[in-house]
């Protein structure tokens, strides 16, 4: 492998563990607890409460974002591994995005009921929440999707 190759790989590997750390600890410890009860909100009726539900997201992906940020930032540089600032700031935007679509919580419902997984998504028993599950993984499909893009 040359060292172009390795470097990039070098580049994955550090940006994939720092955007996946970050994420943990973004949605687990930074988020609020009105965040996580309000971001899904959607009631259609008056349309308060999915604004509401739409501003708590915004709020969240904000300080989401923010500690992928600083992860990116300060663990590269104690790793020594140089990561360029546009293709950074464009994998934080794919992590915002997708990241938002996921917290609105109906977009991944939907996607749930196209592709067969009703009945998981809707999950709740035997010690297992199938929305939660469904999440994880859309997350970290697009946080790999974001280390390649801030690896470039």
């Amino acid at each position: 492998m040359s060292d172009a190759h390795s470097s990039r790989a070098a580049r994955f590997a550090a940006a994939y563990a720092l955007l996946r750390a970050a994420a943990d600890v973004a949605d687990h410890w930074v988020q609020t607890d009105h965040q996580a009860r309000a971001k899904g909100q959607h009631d259609h009726t008056d349309g308060q409460s999915s604004a509401a539900g739409r501003r708590a997201c915004a709020a969240h992906v904000a300080t989401y974002t923010a500690t992928q940020a600083g992860a990116l930032l300060l663990g590269s540089r104690v790793l020594g591994v140089r990561l360029r600032p546009g293709p950074v700031a464009a994998a934080l935007a794919l992590s915002a995005v997708t990241h938002y679509v996921a917290d609105r919580r109906e977009p991944l419902r939907r996607l749930a009921d196209a592709t067969g997984k009703s009945n998981f998504v809707r999950l709740s028993d035997f010690g297992m929440n199938g929305a939660y599950c469904l999440d994880r993984a859309w997350h970290h499909a697009f946080e790999t999707a974001a280390a390649l893009i801030a690896s470039a």
